[in-house]
Parts: C-alpha cells; structure tokens; sequence
C-alpha cells in the first residue's frame, strides 16, 4: 500500500503498519476524503478516497483558526488589542447585553453573541453578509457562541481595520506564506467542479452558499493545505514560504483543544478544530504530528465522532 506522501514512515519514525491500519479505517468507510499527515515537518500520507487531490472540502468550523490567525496578526501589527471592546471598531455592535465585550471574549468563546434569533435561521443568511452582521448586531446575548457568529464578528473587525476583504486579506497574510494554492475562503467560479457535496446537508451543497465568504465556516480546502495550516503552527508560526505569526501569538492560538474526535491517545497539549464530525484538523506538538482528515459526511452524531476518533487513534498509534 502506497501512502501517497513525500518520505517513508520508518524516515521520520512511524510505524508503517499502524499506519496502514488507519488507511483502512477510512476506506472502511463509504464516501469520499481525504487524508493527510505530517511527522517532524515531512508529509508521510497524503491520499484521497473516491476523489482527486485537489478536491476541495467545505470545512464547516474547522474554518475558524483562519480568522483566528488573522486577528492576531493585527494584535502583532499594534493595530488591534485583544482587550479592545468591539464596539470601539464595530460603533454598531451594543445593546442587547453586547456592552463591553471584548476581541479577547470573542475568541474565547465569552461573548454570548451565540446567533442572531436561532441556528436554523443564521444558517440561512449566512451567504449575505449584510444581513448577517445585521442579525448580530440586533441580537440579544446569548450562550455559547457559534462558529457563524465567532467568524463573522472577527471577520467585520479585520476588514473594518485593514479596509480590505477578509479573503483578500487571508490570502496574502496567510495563504501565500504558507505556500498553499487549494485553500478558498468562498469558492471561485472556476473551482465549481472541484468542489465536494456534502452527504446529508443540502444548503451546504447550492452554488450560491459555497461561493460565499462565510467566515468560521466556509472555507474550502483540502486535507494538505489544512495540515500545512497545523505544521506551521508546530514551527512557532514560519510557513513554507514565509513567517504567518511571531511565536508569542502561536502560544496564543494553540490552547490546548479537548475534543473526542483527536482520539484518546491524543496528548493533553493536542490542538485543532472539529467542523461537524465532518472535517477535522489538529495538532500534537509532543509528537509534532499535523492532521486533516475531511469527508463528505456531516455528522454531529456519536458515530461520526467515534469513526474519527479511530482514525485519529490508528496514527497516534503509529507515533508511539
């Protein structure tokens, strides 16, 4: 069995076995993924089922690290503080028990700006981003936070900041010095038939909602550019092609992540993001391992979680 990657397991101390239990894991598994690792900054496996490499995943909340990143980038350029109020960038956003919330409380998930009425309905203005932020902006407080929310409020404040959009942003402050050319926030016209359906969410799957910037929950990629997102990370923030963020704010991102899907055997500094049991990415700096396993498969379910928790633990595994 090939594992599609740049070096052998055995090169950076992988057992290829465990490894090859894992591949099997997924294509146990019906549909379509991808999955990628990568072991001391060297690509091991890097495969595609029922589709090609360049197939690009809608990657739900497993989009925020994006944003996430680019808040702190301002943090470093001395533009933004993370005790600022919101409202001191965003005049529009109080009321409603929104009065002194923070940039800080909106990445910790404090804010209480969970949705702008219910989930159901975010969901549906969620490719207009006027009428988004103008949901947020009339909401009452509420707990936790969404990942539609978490993205759009961080999103409105880069840009409001920078005065440009938030892909055109990402692109040139994240995307070109990690070297990464499959990753979009919005799908491009062009890149319609790369995209991957998703199984069991049929608004995700409209050409008018993949097309949208949804910040924290729309971006597509595939599974080596969002592990190349996680190993820069493990190289205190130095990308292929250039440094994304100082180390000091790479200590800021990387809290460590509780999550049933990064596995059991997952060591307590694990960091990363589940998107809906569907596209996972995560990190574990003790046995510098990057991961992206994406799929087809929406899934908020004990299934779905318990199928990438195996996988997960068949590569863990693999690292001793």
């Amino acid at each position: 069995m090939e594992f599609g990657g740049e070096c052998e397991p055995r090169e950076v101390g992988l057992d290829a076995a465990r490894l090859r239990t894992a591949i099997e894991q997924v294509q146990t598994r019906r549909g379509v993924a991808q999955l990628c690792v990568i072991r001391d900054g060297r690509v091991v496996v890097d495969q595609s089922f029922g589709c090609e490499p360049d197939a690009l995943f809608w990657l739900f909340a497993a989009s925020e690290p994006y944003v996430a990143i680019l808040v702190h980038q301002l943090v470093e350029s001395g533009v933004l503080h993370l005790d600022d109020e919101v409202a001191a960038y965003w005049p529009a956003f109080v009321g409603e028990g929104k009065d002194g919330i923070t940039v800080r409380d909106v990445l910790r998930y404090r804010s209480g700006a969970a949705t702008g009425g219910s989930q159901r309905s975010d969901v549906r203005a969620m490719t207009d981003w006027a009428k988004s932020l103008r949901r947020i902006e009339e909401a009452p407080l509420r707990y936790p936070i969404s990942s539609l929310a978490f993205g759009f409020i961080l999103a409105e404040l880069v840009q409001r900041i920078t005065r440009h959009p938030i892909q055109v942003v990402l692109q040139e402050a994240v995307l070109r010095p990690l070297a990464v050319t499959d990753t979009h926030l919005g799908l491009p016209p062009q890149l319609w038939g790369k995209h991957v359906p998703v199984n069991g969410n049929r608004f995700v799957n409209r050409r008018s909602t993949r097309e949208a910037v949804v910040p924290g929950e729309g971006v597509s990629a595939t599974a080596r550019d969002l592990a190349a997102l996680y190993q820069m990370l493990l190289n205190n923030g130095i990308g292929t092609a250039g440094r994304v963020l100082r180390p000091e704010s790479v200590a800021a991102v990387v809290a460590p992540t509780s999550d049933p899907a990064f596995g059991q055997l997952s060591s307590p500094r694990t960091f990363g993001h589940n998107g809906s049991n569907c596209c996972v990415g995560w990190a574990d700096p003790d046995r510098q391992l990057a991961y992206a396993y994406l799929t087809d498969q929406v899934g908020r379910g004990p299934a779905e979680q318990a199928h990438h928790a195996a996988v997960a633990d068949r590569i863990l595994a693999a690292a001793g």
